[in-house]
């Protein structure tokens, strides 16, 4: 079986896992504790905040460590809301965005808060100047993905945070960068951003830890209420051996960035020039897209059975963010596209690791191709 579902999750780092062992067996100690154990696991919480701070180019204390980037997106988005309510109720996002901020929008909404959601163009990119045509005077916050998870478009973020800066210095910047860090460059500091959410297991980490940067200076109301651990936004004893992991593999990811990218995209590239030559498949991801996730669709088929025909072949795919991949109505991004209902019905998402060959690619799109002829000849 050959994975090709890295979008969803990762197979994590040897050396990750070896850290998770070592650390859950040998650093037990809580480390909010005054006597040596507690120390000594304080020690390695520092170092792996300095670690993933040096990893983004930013001050270690603007790292905040949390379960995941549900949980990064959720604060990020209600703590800034819930804090600066004295400025305005509004927010700015796009109709594209993970469904932990779609929808922490949404729940907003419910809560009596007014949020402006983005149309995108067939790329599924929405431009700056859409952005500032949507600023008003009570806005608060304006969230926008560096990378999208179904379909890999890039997002002009560096240029949205200059225009804010610009524009709108008071307005909050918030950027989801789970797919992108790591496999393309991006300068928090230097793109205007206030709020940066990461997950690790999207990094070749463990599952159940994230973080959020937060800008020096930004205070955001805590969702979780106790003892007052990661600066008073994120209370609870924190998961010493899996945030060490973290750290590792976010380290692995930065360093390996350049030659990462290059790789996947050759792969990519491989891969998307073997699906244009099936003329019955529709190319969802465009041009300005991330190197790891290539999109299409197979319109008048469910996306299901294709899936289960590539699994019977020996190849693990997705079909849209592992979120909603349960869901049985079209993908929202793909509908968002001006894809028809057809169209977003049928979406087959694969995305690349670097563990992957160009012998693989090419096995993946001969299974494909006799897939498609299988239905074909069903229908």
């Amino acid at each position: 079986m050959i994975y090709f579902d890295h979008a969803a999750t990762t197979p994590p780092y040897k050396e990750v896992t070896e850290t998770v062992a070592e650390v859950m067996a040998r650093h037990y100690g809580n480390p909010s504790s005054l006597h040596r154990l507690g120390e000594e696991s304080d020690r390695l919480l520092n170092k792996a905040r300095e670690v993933c701070a040096a990893a983004l180019s930013v001050n270690p204390k603007e790292i905040v460590f949390t379960g995941g980037a549900t949980e990064s997106n959720n604060t990020a988005i209600k703590g800034a809301a819930l804090q600066y309510t004295n400025r305005g109720k509004h927010l700015i996002t796009t109709e594209t965005e993970h469904p932990s901020v779609y929808e922490c929008c949404k729940q907003l909404e419910s809560w009596g808060w007014e949020v402006t959601y983005l149309p995108v163009d067939a790329d599924g990119l929405v431009a700056p100047e859409q952005v500032e045509a949507a600023l008003r005077q009570d806005t608060v916050l304006v969230s926008v993905m560096h990378v999208n998870n179904e379909t890999g478009t890039l997002q002009p973020v560096a240029e949205i945070g200059a225009m804010l800066k610009d524009k709108a210095p008071r307005v909050l910047f918030h950027v989801d960068g789970v797919q992108g860090f790591g496999k393309l460059p991006l300068a928090v500091k230097g793109s205007g951003i206030d709020l940066y959410s990461l997950s690790a297991h999207k990094l070749r980490g463990p599952k159940g830890v994230g973080l959020l940067y937060v800008r020096e200076g930004l205070k955001l109301s805590p969702l979780l209420a106790g003892g007052g651990q990661e600066g008073g936004l994120r209370s609870g004893t924190e998961n010493i051996p899996y945030i060490v992991a973290f750290a590792k593999a976010l380290r692995l990811a930065s360093e390996g960035q350049p030659g990462r990218a290059a790789k996947l995209g050759a792969l990519k590239d491989r891969l998307l020039r073997g699906l244009i030559a099936q003329p019955e498949l529709l190319i969802n991801t465009p041009g300005a897209s991330a190197p790891h996730i290539v999109h299409f669709s197979y319109p008048g088929t469910k996306a299901e059975a294709l899936l289960h025909m590539l699994e019977e072949e020996g190849f693990f795919v997705s079909t849209r963010s592992a979120c909603s991949s349960r869901r049985s109505e079209p993908s929202r991004v793909l509908l968002a596209m001006g894809r028809s209902p057809e169209a977003a019905s049928s979406g087959i998402r694969i995305s690349l690791g670097e563990e992957h060959h160009e012998q693989d690619i090419d096995a993946l799109l001969a299974a494909l191709k006799k897939s498609v002829q299988r239905l074909q000849s069903l229908r």
